[in-house]
């Protein structure tokens, strides 16, 4: 693999966030009290290969029993079921989005196996009931999960997704919006700020004219109150307020660097700054010849460094940006997995001038 597309394999993800140019309100915020929810629930997977839990567990020859039972099939007991190793116990979980689901939407459900299981590749949820996040003594079903499973990290069998496996069967409705609600800022663009230019935003459309309508609280919350002459029409007021525009420059945002080592992905936003130094990978030789030879098309010069200077490619007197970073990784090749480590110590030293994240 030439040099270029290795960097492009170990690089997974460098994007830019946060570009100038202007954003709305509801790409900021969300109404208090209409945020994500969870349905769980146990199941299980079959159709497996060999790579299931043993049949000598309890937990997994039971209600594989109490299936075959339903199914006109009665075993005499469950150790009938010793040697099956084509069944796993997973738990599911399935996210319902902020705006709530009405009966007969699918969404995804993410699977793990629960015991001794190797593997769910190949593998199909059967139809498992889904109950709500707390535990409660009606055991209320929202909805009901099964499809295929895939598997999304080939290095991780044991975890997998069946994409819009779950059916809801009642509508999952989130709180009305009252009089006065109170919009919660995301919390990458948290800040005061933000809040005061969010909230500037909104009375400039909502109310151009008159008492302001959106009051910060603080630096994630703005409160909102529905004027009178809007209430008839709440569904246009709140339109008017979460479409209102807001210039990203006037934000105040930090500079962030996210990363994730689970999927080697790494997140900058363009306006980082590097202070100057210097990297050093383990793996790397310098290689020096002398006299230098004449350079051919057939014998180039080939140059190999040890060390990345980083600094601006512009002055040496100034911050290093994110073409320097990306600059010095490529120079190095460095592996992902070595890039957040890097990242990390350059953040330790308070070299790195950014909010690191690492999930």
């Amino acid at each position: 693999m030439i040099p270029r597309m290795r960097l492009l394999a170990c690089l997974a993800a460098i994007l830019f966030a946060l570009p100038a140019h202007a954003t709305t309100v509801k790409e900021l915020v969300r109404i208090k009290g209409q945020g994500e929810s969870i349905l769980r629930g146990y199941g299980l997977v079959v159709g497996l290969p060999g790579t299931g839990d043993s049949g000598k567990e309890l937990a997994v020859s039971r209600p594989l029993a109490e299936l075959l039972k339903q199914s006109g099939n009665q075993l005499g007991t469950p150790r009938e079921l010793a040697s099956a190793k084509s069944v796993a116990l997973v738990s599911i979980t399935c996210v319902i989005p902020a705006g709530g689901a009405r009966a007969d939407d699918t969404l995804d459900v993410q699977v793990s196996a629960v015991l001794s299981a190797s593997s769910l590749k190949g593998g199909e949820l059967y139809l498992s009931a889904l109950l709500g996040p707390v535990p409660d003594t009606n055991q209320k079903i929202w909805a009901f999960a099964q499809g295929l499973i895939d598997l999304q990290d080939s290095t991780v069998l044991t975890n997998g997704k069946v994409r819009n496996g779950a059916r809801i069967i009642e509508d999952i409705l989130m709180p009305a919006v009252g009089d006065t609600f109170e919009l919660i800022i995301d919390t990458p663009y948290a800040g005061w700020a933000a809040a005061s230019q969010i909230a500037i935003s909104i009375n400039a459309k909502a109310q151009p004219q008159g008492p302001k309508v959106a009051t910060v609280i603080d630096e994630r919350t703005i409160r909102v109150t529905v004027p009178e002459a809007d209430r008839s029409d709440r569904a246009g007021f709140l339109a008017d307020v979460l479409s209102a525009d807001v210039n990203q420059q006037l934000l105040d945002i930090p500079a962030q660097v996210i990363c994730n080592q689970r999927t080697g992905s790494i997140i900058v936003t363009g306006d980082v700054e590097i202070s100057p130094v210097a990297i050093t990978h383990k793996d790397l030789t310098i290689t020096t010849t002398i006299p230098a030879p004449q350079p051919s098309v057939v014998n180039p010069i080939v140059t190999r460094d040890r060390w990345a200077p980083m600094a601006s490619s512009a002055k040496p007197s100034e911050m290093a940006k994110l073409a320097d970073l990306i600059r010095a990784f490529k120079q190095l090749d460095i592996p992902v997995q070595e890039q957040i480590n890097i990242l990390q110590m350059l953040h330790k030293t308070g070299k790195l001038n950014a909010k690191l994240v690492v999930d």
